[in-house]
């Protein structure tokens, strides 16, 4: 009779959030925010290769961005709302100008569209290639920022230490 083999730990792998004590404002201050990681490379991080393929050292790998609309009648209740994701911020913006602009889905709804910008949403994952060759990802939504799968604890504190200079990360 075979037994069941265990499952061994294999790694040190660790995830840390920042909880934002007021979300990101829009999605120009979340893109500047999230370009200039990719851009600035605060965290000194390095390009490699693996299966022949040679990455830069932060790349962007996931983005996600949902445009809110609310139908408001004559005396500004909302009668219905509407909502869709786009996975640019080009495609974002100009989904949210087609709803608004939408009259057919307006009369649909009974009521004139109005944006919804406290509840829209924003997601963009960066992975990042440590100098100490880890890789890492970073997850930016308007409400907190998610480092994940790091093992070493000095990554963290350099992405704190990061963060704290960023007035929208507070």
């Amino acid at each position: 009779m075979r037994t069941m083999a265990d499952f061994v730990q294999s790694s040190e792998s660790k995830n840390a959030v920042r909880e934002l004590a007021t979300p990101i404002p829009d999605v120009a201050t979340f893109n500047t925010i999230v370009a200039s990681v990719i851009t600035d490379n605060p965290f000194e991080c390095v390009g490699y290769m693996t299966a022949g393929v040679t990455h830069d050292p932060v790349e962007k790998i996931r983005e996600s961005y949902t445009a809110k609309v609310v139908y408001q009648d004559v005396n500004a209740k909302t009668v219905g709302n509407d909502s869709s994701k786009f996975n640019t911020i080009a495609g974002f913006n100009a989904g949210a100008a087609a709803l608004l602009a939408d009259a057919a889905l307006a009369a649909a709804h009974g009521g004139t569209a109005v944006r919804d910008t406290e509840n829209e949403s924003f997601s963009a994952t960066l992975r990042c290639h440590d100098a100490n060759g880890e890789l890492y990802n970073l997850t930016f939504t308007r409400d907190r920022v998610t480092l994940q799968s790091y093992s070493d604890d000095a990554i963290r504190t350099n992405v704190e230490t990061w963060a704290d200079t960023v007035a929208a990360l507070a």
